[in-house]
C-alpha cells in the first residue's frame, strides 16, 4: 500500500505560527473519516474538505497521510505509568490494560492495518512514528530496572521485548476476534501469563 503523498508547500512562510484550531479540525476530520470510510479510502484531499481547509494547508502540517493518521489515532501517547512503583504485577496489568484501551478505540481499529502497512514500507516514516513512543518505552524500562533491583524481575528480561509481547498480543487478539470485547478478564489473564509464565513451579 502506498501512502498518500504530495509535495510540501514551499511557499509557506518559515516560522509562521500554526493555528491550533485548524490543527484540531484536521485531526478531528481525519478521525471521523477513518471510522466512516476506512484507511484505504481516506485521502488528504478528503481530510482537507472535511476540515474546511486546503490540501496544501494539511501538507504544511503533516508530510504524509500516514503521519497525520498516526497523530489522529494516537492523540495522547502515554508517557509514564500512573500507578505507584513497587509492584511489578500491578505494573504489568496496567501496561496490558493501557494497550487494550488504546488499540480498541474505533479510530485505532480503523487506522491500524493500513498504518502498519505504510510504516513497514517506509523506514523513515516508521522511525518518525515510533519516536513518539520514546517516553513510554523509557517508563517501561524504568519499571523493569526497578523490578530487577528489588529482585522481582528476572535480570534477563528485556524491556523492549516486554513492550512487544504486550502490544503484539493485544493487536493479534483484535485481528483474530475483532467482534468480541476485551474485558477485564482478558486483561487479568494476559497479565497473569506475562507475570507468571505458563510453566507450573516445580
Amino acid at each position: 500500500m502506498k501512502a498518500d503523498s504530495s509535495p510540501v508547500d514551499k511557499t509557506a512562510t518559515p516560522g509562521r505560527p500554526r493555528d491550533p484550531r485548524l490543527d484540531a479540525a484536521i485531526l478531528a476530520a481525519t478521525a471521523e473519516l477513518l471510522v466512516e470510510i476506512g484507511y484505504p479510502n481516506v485521502t488528504m484531499a478528503a481530510i482537507a474538505e472535511r476540515a474546511g481547509t486546503t490540501k496544501t494547508a494539511v501538507y504544511r502540517r503533516w508530510g504524509s497521510k500516514a503521519e497525520l493518521v498516526h497523530e489522529a489515532a494516537f492523540p495522547a501517547v502515554p508517557t509514564a505509568l500512573e500507578i505507584p512503583p513497587g509492584d511489578i504485577a500491578a505494573d504489568i496489568r496496567a501496561m496490558v490494560a493501557a494497550a487494550r484501551d488504546v488499540f480498541t478505540t474505533p479510530v485505532v481499529r480503523a487506522a491500524l492495518p493500513g498504518l502498519i502497512a505504510d510504516m513497514t514500507a517506509d523506514d523513515q516514516l516508521n522511525a518518525r512514528v515510533m519516536a513518539r513512543f520514546v517516553a513510554l518505552f523509557a517508563a517501561v524500562r524504568t519499571r523493569v530496572v526497578e523490578g530487577v533491583s528489588r529482585g522481582d524481575v528476572h535480570p534477563d528480561v528485556d524491556p523492549d521485548r516486554l513492550v512487544e509481547v504486550i502490544g503484539g498480543t493485544t493487536m493479534l487478539r483484535l485481528l483474530l476476534d475483532p467482534a468480541t470485547p476485551l474485558g477485564e478478564d482478558w486483561v487479568d489473564q494476559t497479565a497473569a501469563i506475562v507475570v507468571h509464565g505458563v510453566r507450573r513451579p516445580q
